[in-house]
């Protein structure tokens, strides 16, 4: 503790509410990574091919989509930080309840939107809480924000891995679900919208006036650049998701316990390299940091490919996620230090907004490319859209550094 504060410049007592939000995207990731975990499962009872599998994904992404459409704007215009965090986190809970009590695809379909919606409802929220509550600090700040999704996504696999031993599917969705309205409580009764009051945001006088500020974001040319970059290291890191358990479970026979734990080794190195990774951020540049880790996410990526045998390719995805995940963070601090203080939300939902019309199509092409050349040439594909994700970043300022130029 005591390292991370000389680090940081940031006393334990003052990280609380980081580490509470953090917990709560960790709850939202623990949702998404169940129903990751569940998908091979679902699809073989339900009789659905790799690309109806995907589309179930595809759906989720869609309505992501739709949800980042007033999602910002609520934010920004309510101010409820909080109220809106713990809503979201209750929606995906019931969700998953949703989906244990259902054998039938109707029904399925729609825990899939509701886990959607429940995705990008918390992001503008919870980033802008975070982003106004460190403002000089908000590189480490939103890297204890991603290191919940890292957890989230770990325990997840683990917990749905060993249900799947002694349960159904629909067993495990329902047990699954029970942690994450804990979360919301804990989320409610222990944080305060007064702690992300920012000095720099003011109220909106008309909704004419947010129109105006979400109009400006729109013109920077610097926030358009970002969010695309983002958008197709997005399109990796969701068909990495999907298609690493469908080529564990259906390629290589594992047990869904070894599933489990394949899964989560991608995100142990985000654990790590997320928090070094902000923190660096917040002391050189955004840009630095994150053409660092996209090439290394690139490298690691082309020899998802190549290799054979599990314990190859579980190191692989190990030192994967830490350079892959470790981007996030830095990611989201480049976003808001663009945008205006009374505009976070707003900025947030673009950036998500983006992320989510790229990964749309991912799924449900990616399923027709591995039913009829098979998984590995998916990985391939998937490594390219991190190249132009690399090249793309490269040709970005730093916001604190030539944003002005740039935008002008």
């Amino acid at each position: 503790m005591a390292l991370i504060e000389r680090l940081t410049g940031t006393t334990w007592k003052e990280q609380r509410s980081a580490f509470v939000v953090g917990m709560g995207h960790g709850a939202t990731h623990w949702i998404l990574a169940s129903l990751y975990v569940l998908l091979p499962y679902l699809s073989q009872e339900l009789g659905l091919s790799y690309t109806q599998a995907g589309s179930l994904i595809t759906l989720f992404h869609a309505s992501s989509f739709a949800a980042n459409i007033g999602s910002g704007a609520v934010v920004d215009i309510v101010g409820r930080h909080v109220h809106i965090q713990a809503a979201s986190l209750v929606i995906g809970a019931a969700a998953l309840v949703l989906a244990g009590l259902t054998d039938g695809l109707p029904w399925l379909l729609l825990s899939v939107v509701l886990i959607g919606i429940t995705n990008n409802l918390w992001h503008p929220a919870a980033i802008s809480y975070l982003s106004r509550a460190y403002p000089s600090r908000r590189g480490f700040a939103l890297s204890i924000h991603t290191v919940g999704a890292s957890l989230g996504d770990i325990l997840a696999p683990l917990a749905a891995g060993s249900l799947l031993l002694v349960l159904t599917w629909q067993g495990t969705a329902s047990v699954t679900a029970l942690p994450v309205f804990g979360v919301a409580a804990l989320v409610f009764v222990l944080l305060n919208d007064r702690g992300a009051r920012s000095s720099e945001a003011r109220p909106h006088d008309s909704f004419a006036d947010y129109l105006g500020g979400l109009l400006r974001l729109l013109r920077n040319r610097a926030m358009v650049g970002l969010c695309v970059m983002a958008g197709f290291r997005s399109m990796a890191q969701n068909g990495l998701l999907v298609f690493l358990p469908l080529y564990l479970a259906g390629d290589l026979k594992v047990s869904p316990l070894v599933l489990g734990f394949a899964v989560m080794s991608l995100q142990i190195g985000g654990i790590f390299g997320g928090p070094i990774a902000g923190a660096w951020s917040d002391r050189t540049t955004r840009q630095s940091v994150a053409l660092i880790c996209l090439i290394a996410s690139v490298v690691l990526f082309a020899g998802l490919s190549l290799v054979s045998g599990i314990l190859p390719l579980i190191i692989i995805v190990l030192f994967l996620g830490l350079a892959l995940f470790s981007v996030r963070p830095v990611i989201h601090s480049w976003v808001m230090d663009l945008a205006e203080a009374d505009m976070s939300g707003s900025a947030v939902s673009i950036l998500f907004g983006v992320q989510s019309a790229f990964t749309i199509l991912v799924p449900v092409v990616g399923g027709f490319i591995a039913d009829n050349w098979g998984l590995p040439t998916v990985f391939n594909l998937l490594t390219i859209s991190l190249v132009i994700s690399s090249v793309i970043v490269f040709f970005l300022p730093d916001a604190r550094k030539s944003l002005q130029d740039f935008a002008s």
